[in-house]
């Protein structure tokens, strides 16, 4: 099993949720979350002056995923959210070894 954790700006939410249930994901963890990357900061005007927004608003969503389905979820999600421009994102892909379903004592991939 992986776990894939994609970073993402807000305003892509909404169009991922939607590919990833018509993909078959079965369940997602959304987080709002403020950070940085390569762009490091972003200038906004305010009145009349610039001021630097050192953390940005972005949209951190977790998802297990068996591994036969792992390369596909992954392409659906550069899919739908890639623009080409910076502040795009980041995916990120780490072994699962163990999932357990408290109410029904379910394990690995019968656990999802």
């Amino acid at each position: 099993m992986k776990k894939i954790t994609v970073i993402i700006a807000p305003s892509k939410f909404e169009a991922l949720r939607k590919r990833m249930i018509e993909t078959g994901v079965c369940g997602l963890t959304v987080t709002s979350a403020e950070g940085f990357g390569v762009q490091k900061s972003k200038l906004e005007k305010m009145k009349d002056r610039d001021i630097a927004v050192e953390f940005l608003p972005k949209s951190k969503i977790e998802m297990v995923v068996k591994d036969a389905e792992a390369e596909t979820v992954i392409k659906e999600i550069i899919d739908c959210t890639r623009t080409g421009r910076i502040g795009d994102g980041k995916i990120f892909i780490s072994e699962i070894t163990d999932v357990l379903r408290i109410r029904t004592g379910e394990r690995k991939e019968d656990a999802l």
